[in-house]
């Protein structure tokens, strides 16, 4: 028997804001009286918002009060009600992230994704997303290959590389089409990222400052030059401009892409041979698209076009960030829906209550332990007195906290969380989740019940990966 929920993504980035909804099809894969095997079998967008400018207030200030009726007008012509809304994400990308009342919108916003995620992503968050919505992590797992995604708007580029289907790396550098600004039906320049200008002022571009008229030349000269630097994400060694345009941390590890996809704004400029107007959005977006594509293409670098550009990070927003818990599961409902739970997670199984002590300390503040979620692999087919042992670890090191979370790999969710409820006499609420997959750094957010209360939909916001 299936069940369908209805999940929203809403994107509001640095240069657009759109919103899509996604029909999402949960089914019980076992059969006859066997424990129920819920599975996310089939995900759909069945309506796609028209593609807004971000409503500003300035150059530091989302417009809250346009936003929201720019969203209320769309949730009005889908004719969705907020209450049917049982999944999704609310995310604040970009540039945009980085305004500062960017917290204020999250809050104001806070209904429209039903109880659950709504969040200001960080690169390496917003790199994953954009990744599975274009759909390199499909084609890396249907073509058994690796690919990094690009995904270009209008303050960033935010990079993932997926290898046979699994998230490998990502990075971010400040480099978008709206980092370069003009006044209107005019190239006089209004705005320039103060990054750029220093590869302007390397380069000698005396055109290039803010009042002045732009030389067209002068603006193919960087566009190009930033295209250069955006190759380098498939070498190992990096330039010092390269280091400059950096968002936060460089990939970890050493593996390169064998594939290039792009996504975002600028992408359709990109994969699009010819365009009349390289300013129509007062911008330098179409011509850092134009000067890309040229550059990849002369260093022969593989480009395939996928199935999201523009639309990337809203639909991965609204269909992919969203899993399901196993069914062997113990929960409490009154205290759903929660929201940014960081993970603690043990990665020496046989020194539990060791490594459980040390990592406690991260998550101390002069206020106390702030509330965590406890992660592990653990092992394959656990003896019940190894159980009842780990329950009784766990909770002796975790009795203080308002609630007990347990996230496991293993099919133990409902033996170990009896167990924790034993050990806690039923004074806290205890959910112990398992089939999920988490690591430190991650935050969890968990929804209401699905599947006639046999799963419960999770959100994991993988801000930092460790590959």
């Amino acid at each position: 028997m299936q069940e369908e929920i209805i999940s929203v993504g809403i994107d509001i980035g640095t240069s657009t804001t759109q919103l899509v909804f996604s029909k999402i099809i949960l089914e019980n894969i076992s059969s006859g009286a066997r424990v129920p095997q819920i599975e996310i079998v089939d995900k759909k967008i069945f309506y796609r918002s028209k593609v807004y400018l971000t409503p500003l207030l300035n150059s530091f200030e989302i417009d809250i009060k346009n936003l929201q009726k720019i969203l209320e007008k769309e949730y009005e012509i889908s004719g969705i009600e907020k209450s049917s809304i049982k999944t999704g994400a609310v995310i604040i990308t970009g540039e945009t992230a980085r305004k500062q009342n960017a917290e204020e919108v999250l809050k104001a916003l806070s209904g429209m994704a039903g109880d659950f995620v709504v969040a200001t992503a960080g690169p390496d968050l917003e790199s994953i997303i954009s990744g599975k919505g274009s759909g390199a992590m499909k084609f890396s797992d249907e073509n058994n290959t690796s690919i990094f995604n690009l995904d270009i708007g209008g303050g960033t580029t935010n990079i993932s590389l997926f290898e046979k289907g699994v998230a490998k790396d990502t990075t971010c550098l400040d480099i978008g089409g709206r980092l370069i600004i003009f006044e209107e039906n005019s190239l006089k320049i209004r705005y320039i990222y103060h990054k750029y200008q220093k590869l302007i002022e390397k380069l000698s571009l005396n055109t290039l400052k803010v009042g002045h008229i732009a030389s067209e030349e002068e603006l193919k000269k960087l566009c190009d030059y930033i295209a250069n630097i955006l190759v380098e994400i498939t070498r190992t060694n990096k330039s010092s401009d390269y280091q400059l345009l950096l968002t936060n941390g460089d990939f970890k590890g050493t593996s390169i892409g064998e594939y290039i996809s792009f996504s975002g704004g600028v992408a359709d400029y990109i994969y699009t041979e010819k365009w009349n107007n390289f300013y129509l959005y007062n911008d330098i977006g179409p011509l850092l698209g134009k000067a890309i594509k040229e550059c990849f293409e002369k260093n022969n670098i593989k480009i395939v076009k996928l199935s999201e550009t523009i639309n990337a990070t809203v639909v991965g927003a609204g269909s992919h960030t969203t899993d399901i818990s196993g069914s062997t599961i113990i929960y409490d409902n009154a205290v759903l829906p929660l929201k940014n739970i960081p993970i603690l997670k043990i990665h020496d199984f046989d020194n539990f209550e060791t490594e459980l002590l040390k990592k406690l300390e991260w998550f101390k503040d002069s206020d106390g332990y702030q509330q965590i979620a406890v992660a592990f692999k653990g092992k394959t087919h656990l003896h019940y007195n190894e159980i009842l042992e780990l329950s009784s670890t766990i909770y002796r090191n975790l009795k203080t906290f308002s609630k007990i979370i347990i996230i496991t790999e293993e099919d133990i969710g409902k033996v170990l969380g009896q167990a924790l409820l034993l050990e806690a006499k039923n004074t806290k609420p205890i959910l112990c989740l398992d089939s999920i997959k988490v690591n430190d750094g991650d935050f969890i957010d968990i929804g209401l019940p699905l599947g006639n209360g046999n799963v419960l939909p999770v959100i994991i916001k993988t801000l930092i990966l460790n590959y």
